[in-house]
């Protein structure tokens, strides 16, 4: 038998000598690849894209809020103009019920002859594309998603602008990721940028796109993804005060520092627009499971839901369209709270029927009207019941727009940064916080999925809801390799082998045997099924059995690497050996020892028992008396 083996990845009839070098073998790629650095020139490229699509995304955004104001003037008042315009003015009558419907049958034609992904708020369906698809969103999704949401609200949907915009800058960013060579870790970057750009380009809320992006599509913080989607981020506001101006989307006056009785009241709030945050959800996935019972295809559901979304409009006038201004004079105190209260009750029953329907739509805009106006109520009763703790409605309505999203989609530092961005109020950052995180609090309490995770999850998608460092990653294969390693040599023949196995019978654990020269250096690893096979013979020596060039891994490598390597080859151990000189092997690393290394988090999970004990005292008096076992005094 030759004494030459083929090179992995190279062609069966190129053989290297077994006198090679171990340095020459891995310099042939037969160790695991080093770990990728946190920023390289590829995270450079991507953050060059990055910047470019916050550019785009930017006058996105600007042409669908363009082509929402056509749509609307159009349906509303028979004018072609792309000037801001609300339905509130119209003069319809009777005929504006009629409008959402027409606007919502467009709608179902399109997801049933186009692509059934414009149905939605778009961020649950590229969390989807994220999680299952590599990234890869359809084309198409660039041009559909847009317009059938301009649609859709311009003929009165009561949902916002940010959803589809946000999906379409996350399908734009997919969509350069799949025309160009990237990894599916790089076109989620992309996609997220998109996302991040799109928000930021609407709202002029740069921070609060990344912390959404991070939350909600990222799942994971580091450097080779946060820098391209704050460049994207960064670039997209900025392109919007170029476009628009630096005014806050959403201007209230200003409001002075909270005092400590108030910030408690925040608080509390918070955690009851939790509570409120998931029985939304709970209902608008209730009315979703209601219209899968209906028996007519789902392209005539957003029809069938736009008849109350176009009877409550013909009511109240101002729960149809994007309703922007209405979050403006909620959290300015600028109606009566009766009104604001009837204007929220009619715009939840509109927008969670119609979001229900599967027709296309945001549902940040929705849910800032509705938490805004519940948390201006409470706020008014607040004043009422005490005055004396410096309560103001005004802050008690951006709280409560702010914590029902941070309860209803999990995003909560997304939420809560979001509101201090897009209202500029300094001193209300403190209350947002506390409140938001009271929200988050309550509803990851109540149940397990946002409505954000809600329609994947029902479809077998699990998605992170935690974000911690790989403990694989901070390991070396030294401390957790077999040692000592039971090898062969080159020289040793089968059969002596073969008797070795035979005696030391089922007490041996050993299935894989590193096979070394006389000098110590790693020639190959041999199974004990290579060793027992029938047919070889007994008078061979063993390093006729070996048939792939060796593969190791270094002393100094993570776990992770190791991991990798053994993935990569389809292997189940790796011998690990020393990188300083003579490059002994110093131990053997398993499937078994791989799992090891998540040993230490668990242990991190589990209670323990103090060790400081706490000094007693005595009542009345005396020296004070010290558990037993108490540490030094130092």
């Amino acid at each position: 038998m030759s004494t030459e083996e083929p090179v992995a990845g190279e062609d069966s009839q190129k053989r290297i000598p077994l006198s090679t070098s171990l340095q020459q073998l891995a310099d042939m790629t037969l160790q695991p690849a080093p770990e990728q650095p946190s920023i390289d020139r590829r995270v450079v490229r991507v953050s060059l894209l990055a910047i470019a699509i916050g550019v785009a995304a930017s006058f996105i955004a600007v042409a669908l809020m363009k082509l929402i104001a056509l749509i609307t003037n159009l349906a509303f008042y028979g004018k072609f103009s792309i000037d801001a315009a609300s339905p509130v003015g119209n003069s319809l009558g009777l005929f504006v019920v009629f409008v959402p419907i027409i606007g919502a049958l467009v709608v179902g034609v399109m997801a049933r002859f186009g692509s059934k992904g414009i149905r939605g708020h778009g961020i649950p369906e590229a969390m989807e594309q994220v999680l299952t698809n590599r990234s890869r969103i359809p084309a198409r999704l660039t041009i559909l998603k847009p317009l059938s949401a301009a649609i859709s609200i311009g003929t009165g949907g009561p949902f916002g602008a940010e959803g589809p915009i946000i999906a379409t800058g996350g399908a734009l960013g997919s969509l350069i990721g799949q025309c160009l060579e990237t990894t599916a870790v790089e076109r989620k970057t992309l996609l997220a940028v998109g996302a991040a750009a799109g928000m930021a380009a609407t709202f002029g809320s740069p921070m609060a796109a990344v912390l959404l992006a991070v939350e909600l599509l990222l799942f994971e913080f580091r450097p080779r993804s946060i820098i391209p989607v704050a460049l994207g981020a960064a670039t997209a506001a900025g392109m919007r005060v170029f476009l628009e101006g630096a005014e806050p989307v959403f201007a209230m006056p200003n409001v002075s520092p909270p005092s400590i009785g108030a910030n408690v009241f925040y608080l509390a709030l918070g955690g009851l627009m939790g509570i409120v945050a998931v029985g939304i959800t709970w209902i608008v996935y209730a009315i979703e499971d209601s219209f899968e019972r209906l028996p007519v295809h789902w392209m005539w559901w957003p029809a069938i839901g736009a008849v109350v979304v176009g009877v409550v409009g013909y009511f109240e006038p101002r729960t149809l369209g994007v309703g922007y201004e209405n979050i403006s004079m909620i959290i300015s105190d600028g109606w009566t709270t009766k009104a604001i209260l009837i204007l929220c009750l009619l715009k939840a029953i509109s927008w969670s029927v119609s979001l229900g329907s599967g027709t296309s739509g945001g549902t940040l805009a929705p849910m800032f009207t509705i938490g805004g106006g519940i948390g201006h109520l409470f706020g008014a009763v607040a004043v009422v019941i005490l005055p004396m703790a410096g309560i103001d409605v005004r802050v008690a309505a951006l709280v409560g727009m702010a914590a029902i999203f941070a309860g209803a989609s999990r995003a909560f530092l997304a939420s809560a940064v979001f509101a201090f961005e897009t209202t500029q109020q300094v001193h209300g950052l403190l209350p947002l916080l506390g409140g938001c995180t009271a929200s988050y609090l309550i509803a990851m309490l109540l149940t397990k999925n946002s409505i954000m995770t809600e329609k994947i999850a029902r479809r077998g998608i699990r998605t992170p809801s935690d974000f911690v460092p790989d403990p694989l990653s901070s390991i070396l294969v030294s401390q957790i390799a077999a040692a000592p390693v039971v090898t062969l040599t080159t020289t040793q023949t089968v059969k002596e082998v073969r008797e070795w196995i035979n005696a030391a019978g089922s007490g041996s654990t050993h299935q894989g045997f590193p096979v070394v020269d006389e000098a110590g250096l790693l020639r190959g690893v041999l199974t004990r099924r290579d060793l027992l096979k029938e047919g070889i013979p007994e008078d061979g020596r063993v390093e006729e059995l070996i048939r792939h060039s060796p593969r190791f891994v270094y002393d100094d490598c993570t776990v992770r690497q190791a991991a990798g390597h053994m993935v990569n080859h389809d292997i189940g151990r790796l011998p690990v050996v020393s990188r300083q000189p003579p490059h002994s092997i110093v131990g053997i690393v398993t499937r078994s020892g791989i799992l090891s290394g998540y040993r230490q988090r668990l242990a991190e999970t589990v209670t323990e028992r103090p060790t400081i004990s706490i000094p007693r005292f005595k009542v009345r008096g005396g020296p004070e008396r010290r558990q037993e076992g108490s540490g030094d005094d130092g």
